[in-house]
């Protein structure tokens, strides 16, 4: 697939995240996916993007770099949004944070067939256990 295309291609996937369109995936997720070396049914993997909505209800893929090489993409996405529940564990504090997800795609036949993620868990802890007033 050329570059050209799968950045577009690369860009409505984003688009769906951040429009809850969980139900549209399958048009740009193989099933099943590879996310983190787990193999995950595309419901599996719905399941796993609205845990992350329902958490950060306000949560938004803004793209900060992305590079497109033959069929892999590469991203940091920025994240500047307010836990309204746990996330990965750590309890909401009603603060807004920002972090950063740095993500590598392996496409096949035009749609995403592995995922690896790597999210700043230190940089969301530090924000949400900060108990400074202006933090």
């Amino acid at each position: 697939m050329a570059e050209l295309a799968l950045e577009g291609r690369y860009r409505g996937y984003l688009t769906c995240l951040n429009e809850r369109r969980f139900h549209d995936l399958p048009e740009f997720v193989h099933d099943p996916v590879v996310h983190n070396d787990r193999t995950l049914t595309i419901a599996e993997f719905q399941d796993l993007l609205r845990r992350d909505a329902t958490e950060i209800p306000d949560l938004h893929y803004a793209i900060e770099r992305l590079v497109v090489q033959g069929e892999e993409v590469a991203c940091r996405i920025r994240f500047r949004c307010t836990p309204a529940a746990s996330f990965r564990g750590i309890p909401p504090t009603g603060r807004s944070i920002s972090f950063v997800e740095h993500v590598f795609y392996h496409y096949q036949n035009g749609r995403i067939a592995e995922i690896w993620s790597l999210i700043d868990m230190d940089t969301i802890r530090e924000q949400l256990t900060d108990s400074r007033p202006d933090a």
